[in-house]
């Protein structure tokens, strides 16, 4: 047998008709990372929700949750798929009779095929993990604050409600019932009256009151305090001005809010692409030092001793 260039021996041309792939020693490799990347996987998010707190002064950053979120992914994949390589490729077949550049390509497609079954039993198993992880933090959060989140829907429902086109006959029949009698109209009834109106308007293209809401809102105030019309009409500007500014921040924060998730979902697909890469190839690279090593081991044919070492001169170079 002669040698070839790289650390494999080069085989001769017989062929065989039995297969290349080692199934048994993958799905061994594939086991063992699978099971290693949902222990990490677990205990990295054991150490985030350590670092989470719901105050807004004592907690990470979203910024720094993100990067050590990154770094323990890939972290992740290097150390699972490495030794679910290494594992595929110290168990497999040895191959003889086989140029060592057709070895080389074998154990790189086990470590490979390692990685790949792993990953696909991996994504399993932690999203079903994390379904519920995530579900108990919710409901735990969400027990937490229902009852503001309660008020907030109910406000919210009753503003959609107003703002709808379909929906706006409650300023229209206002409309048709305005009294300018100061007993005309109870606390109750006009809170109601300047609700719809507010709510009309800032719903509206432009979001300015009309000359007669500006007008009818000023009466309803100057009637139960002791402001004049003129200063009712200035109170009108302000408050509305007041809640006309908070619909627009709302509106900016919440683009600003979408424009950050948006980001944070591309960067975070990058990046997990970038780690599922590097787990393949360290995999890969494992595997094939799996492969050297298994090949190095020479077994002992004497009846006086049934032990199995490795011999290390016997061991090819290490490139």
């Amino acid at each position: 047998m002669t040698s070839s260039s790289g650390n494999y021996a080069a085989g001769s041309q017989e062929s065989t008709s039995l297969s290349g792939v080692s199934w048994g020693a993958i799905f061994a490799g594939a086991a063992g990372a699978a099971a290693l990347s949902l222990i990490l996987v677990i205990l990295g998010f054991g150490l985030g929700f350590s670092a989470v707190s719901p105050w807004s002064d004592s907690a990470m950053s979203a910024k720094g949750i993100g990067i050590s979120t990154i770094v323990w992914l890939a972290f992740t994949q290097i150390i699972a798929s490495g030794m679910g390589g290494y594992i595929a490729g110290r168990l497999r077949v040895k191959w003889t009779n086989m140029h060592g550049d057709e070895v080389y390509f074998r154990d790189t497609a086990h470590g490979f095929l390692a990685w790949a079954v792993a990953t696909l039993v991996a994504a399993t198993l932690v999203a079903s993990s994390l379904g519920s992880i995530v579900s108990g933090g919710a409901q735990a959060g969400a027990s937490a604050v229902s009852g503001v989140a309660g008020a907030a829907t109910q406000a919210a429902g009753s503003a959609a409600s107003n703002s709808n086109s379909g929906e706006d006959s409650g300023y229209f029949i206002d409309t048709l019932f305005r009294d300018d009698r100061a007993a005309s109209v109870s606390d109750d009834a006009a809170h109601g009256v300047v609700f719809r109106i507010f709510a009309k308007t800032l719903n509206s293209k432009d979001s300015q009151l009309s000359a007669q809401d500006r007008t009818y809102l000023a009466q309803l105030i100057a009637q139960r305090t002791d402001l004049s019309q003129a200063d009712a009409q200035a109170r009108v500007d302000q408050v509305y001005g007041q809640a006309r500014q908070a619909v627009e921040d709302a509106k900016t924060a919440a683009k600003n809010a979408a424009d950050t998730a948006a980001k944070v979902a591309a960067y975070t697909s990058l990046w997990m692409f970038v780690a599922l890469l590097c787990g393949a190839f360290f995999a890969s690279v494992a595997a094939t030092m799996g492969g050297r090593r298994r090949d190095a081991v020479v077994y002992i044919n004497d009846t006086s001793s049934r032990e199995t070492y490795t011999s290390a001169t016997n061991m090819p170079p290490v490139r």
